[in-house]
């Protein structure tokens, strides 16, 4: 369904000029409009406020959540623990199917390898990382900026184990500015839901609404083996949501690119997103046939392919926005405007990196990853390869000096690295073979069998042969071998028999190749040139700019309120009456057996989920949605087709992020699953 933009958004969707739309932006909480949102939500919000809210609010993996509770308990998206909860499962014990309901703390159990963090602190240090590329281009440019980043982080947590130091591009190299979190390396499980409960209706209300699920979990933060004290955290309110309300959704949005020029956003439509959609539906389709081969086979792929069609839903979206001639007359209106002020040539140099683009997206999609525009997955996100390449790439970048080094690899960021590492978590082998066989498959297939890179992938076995042999062979599934390597060094890595880390040392060449020329030719440019945009967009538009999305805190609002446009037209709220009436006795519309047992104890008018005008995307999952008092109402769980235009402008009239309440989260918690305890702490009555 195609969908105008209004005036407005046609000038915001680029530039993000003061015309916006109300309720836009995903705000920085260091210049969040305050007595814009004021004026227009008819509030009284002060600097206080967004303190209280930012010290609340939570980043956990890459999703957001909200402390709500003095002992360190969070409230986030049962989706949003699905791996702690698949990795802590078994086939005889399925959490997934039963819930995982522990009665006291001590029953609580630690997510493996889960880390959160608060943010704590924002600091300006464009100064630094814009002297630091003076002069440069090319690899030295992104070398020289990612060198200064890694001395900030190092200077400001050192070895700090419970902090973490992250400098962060805004405005695509406009600012930078240096967030301080702090790090909660303890992080367990103390509610999840039946999945059935949490996932009802499945792929096909996926990005919908009316939605009936209770998308919610919740984790406690732990220090010292004991739960965190937390005396700054939401107030927990449960009572029935009213239409009109204004609320303020607190989280950690991944990723837009409304800032990008209109030939920048033809590269996504043309090369970016075909080729991530058709990748993605193959391996889907493997899994998928993985999955229907036994019981043990639809345990292991459950959560991987629920991931991989929220991901297609999602491009399927953006698509559709990025082929709406109406959406993107509006974006070439904006640019237009833009470049009235402007002028054309820093939209000239970004027009020049394209082709290059366009030609080495494939491989560096493939054989890297980190393209920061696609979602293709490197090994098929094969758990083991991405052991294998930590541990080889770090034990080559360890030797250097930490400036010198890949950024990941730098001093500040071994912490994150080392807990990614040595955690704990299944692996299951035939799921890890047809990762690496689609994706020896489909590299032969993008780059061609006579790319130069393809015979140190394959050499002369078939994917199938090769897939089979590392996954069989590789012993790395043992926490215990991953950690001697690592503190083993280059000497161990090298001197190690493992098949899958031989054959990570043997494919450095071309990858490490790879990225130095999409650095080169691709990421300095675009850097560069982004950077004198973003000033002349600052020129033009003074501090009524806000900035692309890139998986840091944000701060956005609007109201409690329904839709009424073509293709979504339905009021705020469904209920508990209204899930009893969608249910068939048939997936994905099957009602899960704990949730349908307590039917009778359940109000009927109780209000599960509602919908807000309020600008999320990806990553804010888990977001908590809260009063002008500082009470969490619901969390962010999902959104519509339709808003997934999003990612490049945002559309008053479309955007509607979809809340799971805290009255149906209490109602689950106190009448389904006899989590009382955690109701009381909640201070129900």
């Amino acid at each position: 369904m195609r969908l105008a933009l209004s005036a407005s958004l046609a000038v915001l969707a680029f530039a993000a000029a003061s015309s916006a739309s109300a309720e836009e932006g995903m705000w920085t909480f260091d210049n969040f409009p305050i007595a814009r949102a004021n004026a227009t939500l008819g509030t009284n919000i002060d600097q206080g406020f967004l303190d209280r809210v930012r010290l609340s609010s939570v980043r956990f993996g890459g999703c957001s959540a909200g402390i709500v509770s003095d002992a360190g308990l969070v409230m986030t998206n049962n989706h949003c623990v699905a791996t702690c909860v698949a990795n802590l499962s078994t086939q005889a014990v399925n959490y997934a199917e039963t819930g995982f309901t522990p009665r006291a703390r001590e029953e609580e159990v630690k997510c493996p390898g889960a880390t959160a963090e608060v943010l704590t602190d924002i600091a300006d240090v464009t100064e630094r990382m814009h002297k630091a590329g003076e002069g440069l281009s090319g690899s030295a440019f992104t070398r020289a900026r990612d060198a200064e980043a890694g001395r900030i982080e190092s200077e400001a947590c050192g070895t700090a184990t419970d902090k973490r130091c992250q400098v962060v591009s805004l405005y695509r190299g406009g600012q930078f500015k240096l967030y301080t979190y702090r790090k909660y390396n303890d992080v367990r499980l103390a509610f999840a839901p039946e999945d059935r409960a949490a996932t009802f209706g499945g792929d096909l209300d996926n990005f919908s609404f009316p939605r009936f699920a209770i998308d919610a979990a919740f984790i406690r933060l732990y220090e010292n083996d004991a739960p965190a004290q937390t005396p700054t955290h939401f107030v927990w309110k449960a009572d029935k949501p009213v239409e009109g309300t204004p609320v303020f959704v607190s989280g950690s949005p991944g990723a837009t690119q409304r800032l990008l020029t209109q030939d920048q956003l033809m590269t996504i439509r043309d090369v970016v997103l075909p080729m991530d959609q058709l990748i993605a539906s193959e391996l889907r389709g493997r899994l998928i046939r993985y999955s229907e081969e036994g019981e043990r086979q639809a345990f292991e792929a459950m959560d991987p392919i629920v991931g991989l069609e929220n991901t297609y839903k999602r491009g399927l979206g953006r698509m559709r926005a990025l082929t709406d001639p109406g959406f993107m007359a509006a974006r070439a209106a904006a640019e237009t405007d833009f470049r009235s002020k402007a002028g054309d040539p820093v939209f000239a140099d970004l027009t020049a990196i394209q082709p290059a683009l366009r030609e080495l997206y494939p491989s560096m999609a493939l054989l890297e990853g980190g393209t920061g525009v696609g979602t293709t997955p490197v090994a098929g996100g094969s758990q083991l390869f991405a052991w294998a390449r930590t541990i080889v790439r770090g034990a080559q970048e360890r030797a250097k000096p930490s400036a010198e080094r890949l950024p990941e690899f730098g001093d500040a960021r071994l912490s994150a690295a080392q807990t990614a590492l040595f955690a704990e978590r299944p692996v299951y082998p035939g799921l890890e073979q047809v990762r690496m066989e689609w994706w020896l498959s489909k590299t032969r297939e993008w780059l061609t069998v006579d790319h130069p890179y393809i015979p140190a992938l394959l050499g002369k076995e078939s994917p199938e042969q090769r897939s089979a042999r590392l996954i069989e062979g590789t012993k790395l599934a043992d926490p215990a071998v991953r950690r001697a390597l690592w503190e083993g060094g280059l000497a161990a890595v090298e001197a190690s028999d493992d098949p899958l880390i031989q054959y990570l040392l043997s494919i450095q060449e071309p990858t490490r190749a790879v990225r130095t020329e999409w650095e080169e030719k691709v990421q300095a440019p675009t850097d560069r040139a982004s950077e004198q945009l973003a000033a002349a967009r600052f020129a033009a538009y003074g501090d009524a700019v806000y900035p692309d999305a890139t998986g840091t805190l944000r701060l956005t609002y609007g109201l409690i309120e329904g839709s009424d446009v073509p293709g979504q037209r339905w009021g705020p709220f469904t209920t508990f009456a209204g899930l009893w009436d969608r249910a068939t006795s048939a997936p994905p519309f099957d009602v899960a057996p704990k949730l349908l047992a307590a039917r009778d104890r359940i109000a009927g008018d109780t209000v599960i989920n509602m919908t807000v005008s309020s600008d999320t995307i990806g990553g804010s999952s888990g977001s908590p949605v809260v009063t002008t008092a500082g009470e969490i109402v619901g969390a962010n769980f999902d959104s519509t087709v339709l808003t997934q235009r999003n990612a490049y402008g945002y559309d008053r009239n479309v955007n509607r992020s979809v809340i799971v309440t805290t009255g149906a989260v209490t109602t689950a918690l106190r009448d389904v699953y006899g989590m009382d305890g955690l109701v009381a702490e909640l201070g129900v009555r």
